[in-house]
């Protein structure tokens, strides 16, 4: 993403003028707009006009609208932000408190208005401006017959391709049928690696099934790419991970992303650092559960004790419509940093976020024991 302009006044009032480029950066953009704020972008209206002779006319044009945002939603198919809202400022063509729909896209830029910027809206404006922060994980999890390939950056997992094929079962005297869809399967495969997967930014490929197909799978891969001369995939050989995995389904990457051997080839990615931090919570609530809770009221008892040592907060928690408990969790992830604790924040399009948002969105590992917790 880029941010092309920036004015905040001392009230913390004011604008961001912003550029997304890519599908990462339009969950961003979902995450920073709230209910009350105002976005000034280029938009399409269907406008109506009457000539002197009565007739009316209705065309298509694109003019320039400030909205005062009611409702947001995501689509990460077609990587947009739907904004739907009322017109703030007079325009010749939409009357003042109109309501209209518009759609924030790549590359259009626009701008964010708000009556209060935030310290995390800005952390996540510099993280998605930050290109070194882009580290990404490309992932395939397959079974027989059924392939996901799925790209992890620090925010999103990404479900790029889905591959689905027949194969028959294999038949007394004869293999060969099984044995030409299982090929038919991995070229699909392959076809989708070469489609999908860009070496220059991702740092490792994880391959994933039940029983041998993976092996099978990454002999075939690399046989090809040197049958077909693919010097990328075989430069890049050292950057693939053959794991074992329950199924072909996305749920099987929770697995993989708490497997050693993965955490030790992403220590230094976001969500290496969040695995961590959930597993020594998990293994916390077996071991010393009055280190361990989660539920936001539980959470606000261990802060208000000084008690909290790293916080694990999902994005969707600064989404509320309400002012007053975006203001709250805010407050709560400064105050933890700002007593040397640990603040992370999981994005809920992540499968780190996933599992965060199974304990209501937020947990923490607190420094000491404090049983009156759950007592209270």
């Amino acid at each position: 993403m880029k941010q092309l302009g920036r004015h905040i006044e001392k009230d913390a009032s004011g604008y961001v003028k912003l550029c997304p480029e890519e599908s990462e950066d339009m969950w961003h953009i979902y995450n920073l707009i709230a209910p009350g704020d105002r976005i000034r972008a280029s938009t399409i209206r269907r406008v109506q006009s009457e000539s002197s002779t009565g007739s009316v006319e209705s065309q298509r044009m694109r003019v320039t609208l400030t909205l005062e945002v009611e409702d947001t939603e995501f689509d990460g198919t077609a990587c947009q932000v739907k904004i739907k809202g009322r017109n703030a400022e007079e325009n010749r063509f939409v009357k003042l408190g109109q309501y209209h729909t518009m759609d924030l896209e790549l590359n259009k830029p626009f701008t964010l208005i708000k009556r209060e910027w935030d310290s995390i809206s800005f952390e996540r404006i510099d993280n998605a401006c930050n290109v070194a922060k882009r580290a990404e994980i490309a992932a395939i999890v397959l079974q027989e017959g059924l392939a996901n390939l799925c790209l992890l950056t620090e925010h999103m997992t990404i479900v790029r391709q889905r591959i689905e094929v027949t194969i028959p079962r294999k038949r007394k005297g004869s293999a060969s049928n099984h044995d030409k869809a299982i090929t038919k399967f991995f070229d699909q495969i392959y076809q989708a690696i070469l489609r999908h997967i860009d070496f220059s930014i991702v740092k490792g490929v994880l391959l994933a099934s039940p029983g041998f197909l993976k092996d099978q799978l990454f002999e075939y891969i690399f046989a090809e790419a040197v049958r077909t001369e693919q010097r990328t995939l075989i430069e890049n050989k050292p950057k693939f991970l053959v794991l074992h995995c329950s199924s072909g389904h996305k749920h099987a990457l929770t697995e993989l992303m708490q497997d050693p051997t993965v955490l030790a080839k992403l220590s230094d990615t976001k969500f290496a650092t969040e695995t961590r931090a959930l597993d020594r919570f998990h293994r916390m609530l077996q071991d010393d559960p009055d280190r361990a809770f989660y539920g936001t009221a539980h959470v606000l008892k261990a802060y208000e004790l000084g008690a909290i040592d790293t916080l694990m907060i999902a994005d969707s928690l600064f989404r509320s419509n309400d002012v007053a408990t975006r203001r709250k969790y805010i407050a709560l992830v400064k105050g933890v940093r700002k007593n040397g604790g640990t603040a992370l924040i999981y994005s809920s399009m992540h499968v780190t976020g996933e599992q965060l948002n199974n304990l209501s969105g937020i947990a923490a590992i607190l420094s000491f024991p404090v049983p009156e917790i759950d007592d209270e």
